[in-house]
């Protein structure tokens, strides 16, 4: 038996090949099949079956267009009542795969329809499990994203203690030297503590990790419903689109219109700039919201714009254009983008850059925006009278920024603070609005030193 773990590190997700006598079972694909088809080719594989271990949240799967390609199998829990021609996979269900043997779990907990994979050798041994978004390394899935979403209601408290009985009673009850394989690492907005370990073995897991510990069932959700990350604006539209089944990947990128580099924009609808912030800063199109495409384009997109939204793309070079798409339809945005282009000569307005002095000689004299989550304020405060409003509620909260002085928007490392200054940019545009970016260091020198 081989085991291939694929990783895309912008969206912390981990999907799976195993590999048995010249036979492939695929473990929770993301938006692009082409690695997995590529992997095939180069084992001399076939897949056989494509499992979904639940309806993911934060990225778009690829479960339907590689069972068109290569007419493997879906298998799902029934109780996700997927749209798409599927097999379901439950408790009890076995599937042959060379001469190994795939046995499904039901683990809900993360998602009432949550299902794990036992994997059992050439030898009959428990060689390895795909927990989902049940159990990841250090921690468990968030239990608070399905209460509007899929086709069940489940309350997070509910969610909470089956998670408590998934992992005491079905998962931490296999073999000790089983390898914990997790659909997510660290950097994952579908837990709150994850390890940048990206698998292990479940005797590890239950030495280190805070959820597998001796506790009774009511500290076990108090403990877990605690400081969860918010929840983006896309997770429950991605939800719905794995339910159903996504369009094929390469033919929905191509449908992206690129545009001219001067063809007017309709008036009213977003404008994203995924340039660096220099390039941005130097000239750019009225109204454009700064969201770069280093980091975490995808998870900040989905956070700022909501799943109903239309919005044009600006990138650097044609390179970049055709990055930026991709990285929109791995959450599945891409029929939201109107159009791609190159940042036209019209897109002239310039963010000004900020005397970093005068605000350490006079903080007083503005008014200072901290775009960072509350969890990171603990004994990180680094501006006294600071309004903090989150990065993904900004433009929503906007009105609660006073206007009587210039504003200074920062967070810890300065990729936000870049988004966070041109959404209020557009909406005081008689306000001098100033990125602090990566001068927020000078402030944590003082912080530190005080």
């Amino acid at each position: 038996m081989e085991i291939k773990q694929f990783y895309d590190e912008t969206l912390a997700h981990a999907s799976y090949a195993v590999y048995c006598q010249g036979e492939i079972a695929l473990v929770d694909p993301a938006r692009d099949p082409q690695p997995y088809l590529d992997f095939a080719r180069k084992s001399g594989g076939k897949i056989k079956v494509v499992i979904e271990t639940h309806p993911h949240a934060d990225f778009v799967s690829s479960h339907m267009e590689i069972a068109k390609i290569t007419g493997a199998k879906i298998l799902a829990s029934k109780l996700l009542g997927a749209d798409y021609p599927h097999d379901t996979f439950d408790d009890g269900d076995e599937l042959k795969l060379g001469n190994c043997m795939l046995k499904a779990l039901n683990t809900p907990g993360h998602s009432p329809d949550s299902i794990s994979i036992l994997t059992i050798d050439e030898k009959g041994k428990e060689r390895a499990v795909f927990t989902g978004d049940t159990l990841f390394i250090g921690d468990v899935g968030r239990p608070d994203l399905r209460e509007n979403a899929g086709n069940l209601k489940a309350k997070r408290e509910e969610l909470a203690r089956e998670m408590y009985h998934s992992t005491r009673n079905i998962l931490m009850q296999l073999e000790k030297d089983v390898m914990v394989y997790p659909a997510h690492g660290s950097g994952s907005l579908c837990g709150k503590s994850l390890s940048k370990d990206l698998y292990s073995t479940l005797e590890k897991q239950l030495e280190e990790n805070y959820a597998l510990q001796d506790m009774s069932e009511d500290e076990f959700v108090k403990v877990l419903l605690e400081d969860q990350p918010y929840i983006p604006k896309y997770f429950g539209f991605n939800v719905g689109v794995n339910k159903a089944g996504a369009e094929d990947f390469e033919k929905s990128v191509r449908n992206v219109p690129v545009l001219e580099k001067e063809t007017p924009l309709e008036e009213g609808v977003l404008v994203i700039d995924t340039r660096a912030r220099k390039l941005y800063n130097a000239g750019h199109v009225p109204g454009a919201i700064n969201i770069i495409e280093d980091g975490k384009f995808e998870t900040w997109l989905g956070s700022i714009v909501g799943p109903d939204e239309k919005f044009y793309l600006i990138a650097e070079n044609s390179a970049c254009i055709q990055s930026v798409i991709r990285r929109a339809a791995k959450i599945g945005y891409e029929k939201n983008i109107k159009g791609a282009l190159l940042n036209p000569s019209r897109g002239t307005q310039i963010h000004p850059d900020l005397n970093l002095e005068g605000l350490k000689s006079y903080p007083q004299n503005f008014t200072i925006v901290d775009v960072r989550v509350e969890s990171e304020l603990k004994n990180n405060i680094y501006f006294e009278n600071a309004i903090n409003i989150p990065l993904h509620e900004l433009r929503e909260r906007s009105n609660e920024v006073p206007t009587d002085k210039q504003i200074v928007v920062h967070c810890e490392g300065g990729y936000r603070s870049a988004t966070g200054s041109s959404i209020l940019e557009n909406v005081f545009p008689g306000t001098t609005v100033y990125d602090l970016s990566e001068g927020i260091k000078e402030f944590k020198k003082v912080n530190v030193n005080s």
